[in-house]
C-alpha cells in the first residue's frame, strides 16, 4: 500500500482526521503497536501542520482588526 501524503493545509480535514484516529484507538480491544505507532506519527504531523495553521489564521485575523482599527481611527481623526 502506498503512502498518502497528508494534506496539512486545511484546518477542518485535520482536525477531522484526528478525530478518526482517536476512534480508531478508542475501539481497539487489543492495540496492533506498530499500526498504532503510525498513527501515533501521523497525529504528530497533523498537530505540528494544525498549530502552525492556527497561528497563520491568528495573524490574518489580527492584520484584518488592526485595518479595522486604522480605518475607524482616521474616520474619527476626520
Amino acid at each position: 500500500m502506498a503512502k498518502e501524503k497528508l494534506d496539512t493545509k486545511n484546518l477542518n480535514d485535520s482536525l477531522k482526521r484526528l478525530a478518526e484516529i482517536t476512534e480508531w484507538f478508542d475501539n481497539q480491544e487489543e492495540i496492533d503497536v506498530e499500526e498504532g505507532l503510525k498513527k501515533v506519527k501521523e497525529a504528530a504531523e497533523l498537530i505540528r501542520a494544525s498549530k502552525e495553521r492556527l497561528k497563520t489564521i491568528e495573524n490574518e485575523f489580527e492584520e484584518i482588526k488592526k485595518g479595522i482599527e486604522e480605518e475607524t481611527k482616521e474616520d474619527q481623526d476626520a
